[in-house]
């Protein structure tokens, strides 16, 4: 199983959503808490070319944020992307 990255700061709902939802398909995730990192939230930045949390990865492919993440599963390709 792939590791699932999520970059996220404390006071973000949809983060927590996130989080619920991977935990609620069994899927482990990690947490970069961006919450007092200016220059991780910058380096995120450069990475994805987004400014807003969460920021989803698996391995090392990027989703996107919550809503990327449910389409991603509503159209069945979340767990294999997980397991493959």
């Amino acid at each position: 199983m792939k590791t699932v990255t999520i970059y996220s700061t404390e006071w973000c709902s949809y983060c927590n959503a996130a989080k619920r939802f991977l935990t609620g398909k069994g899927i482990p995730w990690e947490d970069i808490d961006l919450t007092e990192d200016d220059a991780g939230r910058v380096a995120l930045e450069e990475r994805t070319g987004r400014r807003t949390v969460p920021q989803i990865f698996v391995g090392p492919v990027h989703i996107g944020g919550y809503d990327d993440l449910r389409a991603l599963d509503n159209q069945g390709g979340l767990m294999p992307l997980v397991e493959g």
